[in-house]
């Protein structure tokens, strides 16, 4: 195949058109036609994605449970699959504090930046710490009764309702497996016979993933820059040493914590990790969405990976939902940095509150774009930091939200690639598209 037909160049190639689109739109007034015409088509690819992404989950998810032979084998990769999700989360939180506390970018902050950039930004910290409210108010036990819907067409509407979607096909995959016979046969056939249809859409509609990614990157620099492209880039030099940081500490851990991961639980290299879930993490990076991007991750990794589709339904949806190493990282930098540019010395004691409500936060955060700052403001009150030093860190913060989205995503898949391994559901993987 021809290296411009194979979809993870096309998507690279949007990428790059997009971006310099953007920047011809800032520099020349073109940016109300940008944003009217161009970048309707990037929310259409999203909504695209999104409106897959249920039936995919629900589908693929039930064809999985009803292939197991008892349902031990599903509570034990249950256990396992959660307990690498938070060992990962722990690691990437601890990665992030030691860059931080090394780099100290905070220290290079000048003064005169600090205010600019909190009277700048202060009036959208408001609408963060009201959700950050209804996430302190939840109780220890409150997130495993959110798991269990009191209405499956309610929680199908929503997204970010990933948890309640996977507990109602585990359970009607169970059920089909107690019903047996003939009527189980034909259930079985027909949920086969629905994923089929689902993964023939997700093709579909990644062939306009290239068009999608070229109208969202457009919008971004759009939104970035307005009418003045200089804004942007004085932006990016005052915080620059804190975006260092954040993506130093988000390269540190995908390439220890996951590659010691694959040396001892699978022969897989890293580097043909990457080649075979290259387009999920292009995808990840221009949507900044874990939930928009599961279609696309399922579908790589169960062709190109090899992993058994018994496993990556069960554990990529999970993962969309309770594994955010790249956002609880960036938490753990953005919290100590908001510290430092405040003139605050966190304790040990502190910033080990980080790793733990950093943590416990990320579990049922929504894989949604802008997520992880709601969780900040969680983290900062519980280390008495004032929540209004976020205003010194929105402006850069949809960059980094696609960088941290692509590390969320990269997390699933390798771990979706442990499990499969360890459970003896993993084939050759399929590294040529």
């Amino acid at each position: 195949m021809k290296w411009y037909k194979k979809l993870h160049w096309q998507i690279i190639l949007g990428l790059i058109l997009g971006l310099l689109w953007g920047l011809v739109s800032a520099l020349a007034g073109f940016n109300e036609f940008t944003l009217n015409f161009i970048k309707p088509f990037g929310t259409i690819f999203i909504t695209l994605l999104k409106l897959i992404a249920v039936p995919l989950v629900l589908a693929s998810l039930v064809a999985g449970v009803t292939s197991l032979n008892d349902t031990a084998s599903l509570s034990r990769m249950g256990l396992k699959t959660v307990m690498i999700y938070l060992c990962t989360t722990v690691f990437a939180i601890s990665i992030g504090l030691l860059a931080v506390n090394l780099i100290k970018p905070g220290k290079a902050l000048p003064e005169s930046t600090k205010i600019e950039l909190q009277e700048t930004y202060q009036e959208n910290v408001g609408e963060r710490e009201e959700g950050a409210l209804a996430i302190k108010e939840r109780r220890p036990l409150d997130f495993i009764v959110g798991i269990v819907p009191s209405n499956f067409f309610a929680s199908a509407s929503e997204n970010s309702n990933m948890l309640q979607i996977v507990f109602v096909a585990i359970l009607l995959g169970i059920g089909i497996i107690k019903v047996g016979g003939k009527q189980g046969e034909l259930l079985v056939n027909v949920f086969d016979s629905f994923n089929d249809v689902i993964i023939k859409i997700v093709d579909l509609i990644m062939k306009t993933a290239p068009y999608g990614v070229f109208a969202l990157m457009a919008a971004l620099i759009v939104d970035l820059a307005g009418d003045d492209l200089g804004k942007a880039v004085d932006l990016l030099r005052a915080l620059g040493w804190y975006c260092l940081t954040v993506l130093l500490a988000l390269i540190v851990h995908v390439f220890l914590v996951y590659a010691t991961l694959f040396r001892f639980s699978s022969k897989m290299r890293l580097r043909d990790f990457f080649k075979a879930i290259r387009p999920a993490m292009l995808l990840g990076f221009s949507t900044s969405s874990s939930s928009a991007t599961l279609p696309v991750t399922m579908e790589r990794v169960e062709q190109n990976l090899g992993v058994d589709e018994e496993v990556s339904s069960f554990v990529l949806p999970i993962g969309a939902t309770i594994n955010m190493d790249g956002t609880s990282l960036y938490q753990a930098v953005a919290a100590v940095f908001i510290a430092q540019a405040l003139g605050m010395d966190l304790s040990i004691v502190q910033q080990l509150t980080i790793v733990a409500t950093a943590t416990l936060a990320s579990i049922g955060a929504a894989g949604v774009p802008g997520a992880g700052i709601v969780m900040l403001v969680v983290v900062l009150q519980a280390i008495d930091v004032p929540v209004e030093g976020i205003a010194l860190i929105l402006g850069v913060d949809r960059i980094l939200d696609m960088c941290r989205t692509t590390v969320n995503i990269t997390g699933d898949a390798a771990v979706a690639l442990t499990v499969a391994s360890s459970e003896g559901k993993l084939s050759a993987p399929n590294l040529d598209d």
